[in-house]
């Protein structure tokens, strides 16, 4: 059975800016934030919400896609209501789309965190991909919530160097709650082999986020193959130690739509797996 390939939500970062970041918004986390936060005016209003996440899981399903990732600007759990799931899980049932994970921040407090997981399990997604701060000021809570609900937080690399660095996050006891969510663009950025890494991090990778860098150093994200990562190697190391999770096919551009570039992307993905 090859390893589904999800659709990275977050993908569509820039979208409801028009892909055009505003003139003075600085580098990746100025301008990320301008266009996070321009997503989550757009989508936190009930009244329009079927339209809006309609419109993203179409254009998810017309690509191809049956899993995607939910990207946390689209269901925030520190406004999404019971409705608001209740209306997303309608849409992605309708559009046949599987969740693979959540995608984001997960909350620096113990009702964010218990919203997140809460929201997790009535998509029938296991894993929380991204960050929660709450970790490291209450872990037990963290345990006990992530076992009372079925999921698996799976922290994200961004500024960790190395693999390393990857465990100190994560850090013990993990009851085998906690993990990696590997993210080859991100040891790109840091100059770290990633297929290296998922040998050092292999009883942890939970989830795996498949992208491209064009230079160690920066943090823009391209085509697969347009850039610095093994991503083929990264791949067949993760087939060796039996990686059985999605890949989330992730690119955000701040310039353009995605579309062609994923296509693109996953057609070398498939090459890879033999899909």
């Amino acid at each position: 059975m090859q390893n589904p390939i999800s659709f990275m939500g977050a993908n569509y970062v820039c979208r409801e800016i028009g892909f055009v970041v505003p003139e003075g918004s600085g580098g990746l986390t100025g301008w990320w934030g301008v266009a996070d936060q321009a997503t989550q005016s757009a989508f936190a209003p009930i009244d329009t919400y079927h339209e809006r996440f309609d419109e993203i899981v179409a254009d998810v399903a017309a690509m191809g896609f049956d899993h995607m990732d939910v990207w946390l600007a689209h269901l925030n759990p520190e406004w999404a209501t019971d409705e608001h799931v209740a209306v997303a899980l309608e849409v992605l049932t309708r559009h046949g789309m599987k969740v693979s994970s959540l995608a984001g921040g997960f909350g620096a407090t113990r009702e964010v965190f218990t919203r997140s997981c809460e929201i997790a399990s009535a998509l029938d997604c296991g894993i929380l991909g991204g960050f929660a701060p709450i970790l490291q000021t209450d872990r037990r809570f963290v345990l006990d919530t992530l076992a009372d609900h079925g999921v698996k937080l799976a922290l994200e690399n961004h500024p960790e160097k190395n693999p390393g660095e990857v465990r100190e996050l994560i850090g013990e006891p993990t009851d085998g709650l906690v993990g990696s969510t590997l993210d080859t663009g991100w040891f790109g950025t840091q100059g770290y082999d990633a297929a290296s890494a998922v040998g050092e991090l292999a009883d942890v990778v939970f989830y795996v986020h498949l992208k491209d860098v064009l230079a160690e150093g920066a943090h823009d994200s391209c085509r697969f193959g347009d850039g610095v990562v093994p991503l083929e190697a990264t791949v067949a190391a993760l087939a060796e130690i039996g990686y059985a999770g999605s890949f989330s096919l992730e690119h955000e551009p701040d310039d353009r739509d995605p579309t062609d570039d994923v296509l693109a992307s996953r057609a070398m993905l498939q090459s890879w797996i033999g899909s």
